[in-house]
C-alpha cells in the first residue's frame, strides 16, 4: 500500500518557520494502530490523515472530508496547524475547486475557507477560568522560575494551563525562559493539565503590532515544545480579547522558529483563526 505524504509549515510563509504537519490524503480509513504507527514514524508535533466522506467525491472535488490528528504518541481532539496544513494541500496540491471545506472531527465541523494569500478557519472559542495561583504553584515554577506571574487560568475543555506573565516582563523574557519539558510532566500529573500556554501582553505600537506572545509545551501529548498552536489561540484569543476589548488581534508564537496568527473573536462564541502555509515535501509512504 502507497500512501501519500505531504510535510507544510503552518503560520508562515517562509520555509523552515511556522509550525510543521505531515498530512496524509487517504482512500479508505485505516486502523487507529497504523495512523499512530505513521505519526510516530514521522515525529512531528502532528500528523493528519484526510478521507472523504462521500466516496464518489475526489480530493478535488468534495468539500467535506473526515480529518483526525495524531502526535508521537497520541490521538489528540483538536490542532489548528495541521487543519490550517491540512487546507492548503487540498487547495494547493488537489487544486480543490470549492471556496470552503469543511472537516468533520472529534471538534465537530471545522470549515478552512481560501483567502489571498492564506487561509481563515473556523474553530471553537475555549474560554479559560480563573485559577488559584497556589494550586499550580510546582509547575509554574518550573514554566516561569521567579518571573512575575499575572493571572493563571486553565481551559477545562482543551486542558490547557494558561500563565500570563506580569506586564513588566517583554518578548525576550518569553523568549529566553528554559522550560524543562520532562519536569513538568512530572510534576503535574493530575490529568487536569494537558498543555501549558506562557503569555504576555503584546506591543501593539511596534511593527507589525502584535496583541500578545505566546509559546507552549505538551510534553504530556509527546510534545516537548510545540512551534505555533492553533488550538492554543482558542484559549488565548478569548482571554486577551476580553482583557484588551479587542475582536481582532494579531499574535505572535516566539518558539524558535516563530509563527503568526490573524485572530477574530465572534459573537457567536466561535474564532476565526488565519495564517498562511508553505510546502516543503511530498512523498509517499510504502507499507
Amino acid at each position: 500500500m502507497e500512501i501519500p505524504v505531504f510535510v507544510l509549515d503552518a503560520f508562515t510563509n517562509l520555509l523552515f518557520k511556522g509550525n510543521p504537519a505531515a498530512i496524509c490524503p487517504l482512500m479508505h480509513e485505516l486502523s487507529d494502530d497504523l495512523y499512530q504507527k505513521i505519526a510516530t514514524e514521522m515525529n512531528l508535533s502532528e500528523t493528519a490523515f484526510i478521507t472523504r466522506t462521500n466516496p464518489s467525491d475526489s480530493f478535488s472535488t468534495g468539500s467535506r472530508f473526515r480529518l483526525r490528528w495524531f502526535t508521537p504518541t497520541n490521538e489528540v481532539n483538536l490542532c489548528g496547524h495541521a487543519t490550517l496544513a491540512s487546507g492548503a494541500m487540498l487547495f494547493e496540491h488537489q487544486n480543490n475547486v470549492n471556496p470552503t471545506v469543511v472537516f468533520e472531527t472529534l471538534s465537530g465541523d471545522l470549515a478552512v475557507t481560501k483567502k489571498g494569500d492564506g487561509y481563515v478557519m473556523d474553530f471553537p472559542l475555549n474560554p479559560p477560568g480563573q485559577e488559584d495561583p497556589n494550586a499550580f504553584r510546582d509547575i509554574i515554577k518550573v514554566a516561569v522560575g521567579n518571573h512575575p506571574v499575572q493571572d493563571v487560568c486553565l481551559s477545562p475543555t482543551t486542558k490547557k494551563l494558561m500563565i500570563r506573565l506580569a506586564d513588566s516582563c517583554d518578548r525576550s523574557v518569553l523568549t529566553s525562559l528554559k522550560v524543562d519539558a520532562a519536569a513538568l510532566q512530572s510534576t503535574e500529573k493530575s490529568g487536569r493539565v494537558k498543555g501549558l500556554i506562557i503569555t504576555a501582553k503584546g506591543s501593539p505600537d511596534c511593527q507589525p503590532g502584535y496583541d500578545f506572545y505566546s509559546r507552549f509545551f505538551a510534553p504530556w501529548n509527546g510534545i516537548d515544545e510545540d512551534p505555533v498552536t492553533g488550538s492554543a489561540h482558542t484559549v488565548l484569543g478569548s482571554y486577551w480579547s476580553e482583557k484588551l476589548g479587542k475582536k481582532k488581534m494579531l499574535a505572535y508564537q516566539c518558539s524558535s522558529r516563530g509563527g503568526e496568527l490573524e485572530l477574530e473573536v465572534r459573537d457567536d462564541g466561535r474564532i476565526n483563526i488565519s495564517g498562511q502555509a508553505v510546502s516543503v515535501l511530498q512523498g509517499t509512504i510504502t507499507i
